[in-house]
């Protein structure tokens, strides 16, 4: 059985709030800083992200939490992909491309339209990532994470 089918992709819930946190507080430290409005929603997860109408999940890994991904809401037809992160030394798994790949599959059972996401050019793995799974460069407005230097969306087709 290949790694790929061991990662089991799980939904948030309140005894699960801290791996969103610790999870992005990890590469955020590693490759830029934290910025206030990273505290903010990783400390509230559920009154951020879940009550406003947005999605969190978790990639489960022989029974560890290794990664995590949001759908934050924009609207109701747009959600932004967000607070992705795969824990150090698990990468190369394919986690970050389950979780895409789920998040791409809830957007099509939701009926969103479109889904936006801030990256960063440093971060070759990741973008490769989201191109290869169809999102692409578009304008990047100014204000969003002082980390942003990239703006990416991908149509999602019913």
């Amino acid at each position: 059985m290949n790694v790929e089918n061991k990662v089991v992709i799980i939904p948030f819930s309140v005894d699960l709030k801290e791996p969103i946190k610790t999870l992005n507080l990890e590469w955020l430290k590693k490759y830029f800083r934290v910025e206030p409005k990273d505290e903010i929603v990783l400390s509230d997860p559920q009154g951020q992200i879940i009550d406003k109408g947005g999605m969190i999940f978790y990639a489960q890994y022989n029974e560890i939490i290794v990664g995590t991904v949001s759908l934050i809401k924009i609207d109701n037809t747009t959600f932004e992909l967000s607070k992705m992160a795969v824990q150090d030394g698990v990468q190369g798994l394919g986690i970050g491309k389950k979780l895409i790949l789920h998040c791409l599959a809830i957007a099509k059972e939701k009926g969103m339209e479109k889904l936006i996401l801030y990256s960063n050019r440093k971060l070759l793995p990741a973008i490769h990532l989201y191109e290869k799974y169809g999102f692409l460069e578009v304008p990047l407005e100014g204000g969003v994470y002082e980390r942003a230097d990239i703006k990416m969306e991908r149509t999602i087709h019913h």
